[in-house]
């Protein structure tokens, strides 16, 4: 009798049942209106990859203030999730099963987008250059988000996750990886607060906890993931002691109960952080991490993780899963100059895999 290839079992990440452990994560692809609306070609995007076992949509922005990419998906209002709408109907339509991730980038937003000063954990300015409608421009000094302003941030998420179940996605992602907002607040290199919400690692991780509290409000926390990049810093957010940061924030998820945990988490000196956080958080675990076909069939076995996500390869691999079931090669990844923004060039126009 054949072995049953793990990688193509059906599993259960909460409430959602996925039919192999295949995953496309989130991809900022720029292909929205300035409004933040979805258009066609984003729809015939998402319909092209519903092989995956789940689809965990490009990051999409709570609030203007949270927006800081050109052409990035809004859901801070009814227009952007009824365009949304377009998304979903068509992937369930086809068979598969998306998710949406909240974003808000903090301090490496940019006032050109959305005319408002970047805010962050605490008053600090991040390096390199912001992408606006002009090009790019040398990232802002961000403002620390005033104590008092906590509820008015958490209320946008709560918002948002609420126009995402209008919208017809079939749970939410909380980004709190790559050095956006929430792992600003996360990281000793960003977060400087002196208030309940800086210095211990427990403080620091308060605003994750109320965030995906906020999401669990509206979601139940079946229906609610999160992602975590524990193992390489992003945008100049860095840790003193980033194993005992995020065994803590693997802790408070895994008290939460969300439905699975998906980490960004590549070989790092030879290491990733799932193995370790494995034992911390008991819920589904994704991995991330530039893995092959086989090395995804390793962790797997290893009991390292429960699904792997692909980012990249999904660019230039629209059925990836069906590659990955039939032992076809993958196409290379490229760098192609619109890869982030453009027209289907790049974006619709790799073909399915053909003999």
């Amino acid at each position: 009798m054949a072995m049953t290839d793990t990688i193509l079992t059906p599993a259960t990440l909460g409430d959602i049942a996925i039919p192999n452990r295949i995953l496309m994560a989130p991809l900022t692809r720029a292909r929205s209106n300035r409004d933040g609306l979805v258009t066609p070609l984003m729809v015939d995007y998402y319909t092209q990859r519903v092989g995956a076992g789940l689809i965990i949509s490009e990051a999409t922005a709570i609030s203007p203030e949270g927006h800081g990419w050109p052409n990035a998906p809004g859901i801070w209002n009814a227009q952007q999730a009824q365009s949304w709408r377009a998304v979903t109907d068509a992937v369930h339509a086809k068979g598969g099963r998306i998710i949406l991730q909240l974003w808000h980038m903090g301090r490496v937003s940019h006032s050109a987008l959305h005319g408002i000063q970047p805010v962050s954990a605490s008053a600090t300015r991040a390096e390199g250059q912001a992408h606006t409608y002009d090009g790019k421009a040398p990232f802002e000094q961000a403002r620390a988000l005033e104590l008092s302003e906590i509820p008015r941030l958490l209320a946008d998420y709560e918002k948002a996750a609420t126009l995402a179940k209008e919208a017809g996605f079939d749970g939410v992602q909380l980004h709190a990886a790559n050095g956006y907002l929430i792992d600003q607040f996360l990281r000793d290199s960003t977060n400087h607060r002196e208030d309940a919400y800086g210095g211990s690692i427990a403080n620091r991780t308060r605003l994750l906890r109320e965030v995906t509290e906020v999401l669990i409000k509206v979601w139940g926390k079946t229906r609610v993931s999160v992602r975590l990049s524990p193992n390489d810093g992003t945008n100049g957010v860095e840790d003193t002691n980033p194993v005992a940061l995020f065994d803590h924030a693997a802790a408070v998820l895994d008290e939460l109960g969300i439905a699975f945990l998906e980490m960004r988490d590549p070989l790092v000196e030879g290491q990733r952080a799932g193995p370790r956080l494995r034992k911390i958080f008991k819920g589904p675990l994704v991995s991330n991490g530039d893995y092959s076909a086989e090395t995804a069939r390793a962790a797997l076995a290893a009991g390292e993780a429960d699904a792997v996500a692909w980012g990249r390869a999904y660019i230039t691999n629209p059925d990836l899963a069906e590659r990955i079931a039939a032992g076809q090669p993958w196409a290379p990844y490229d760098f192609a100059p619109n890869w982030i923004a453009g027209d289907a060039e790049g974006y619709t126009s790799y073909p399915p895999y053909s003999a």
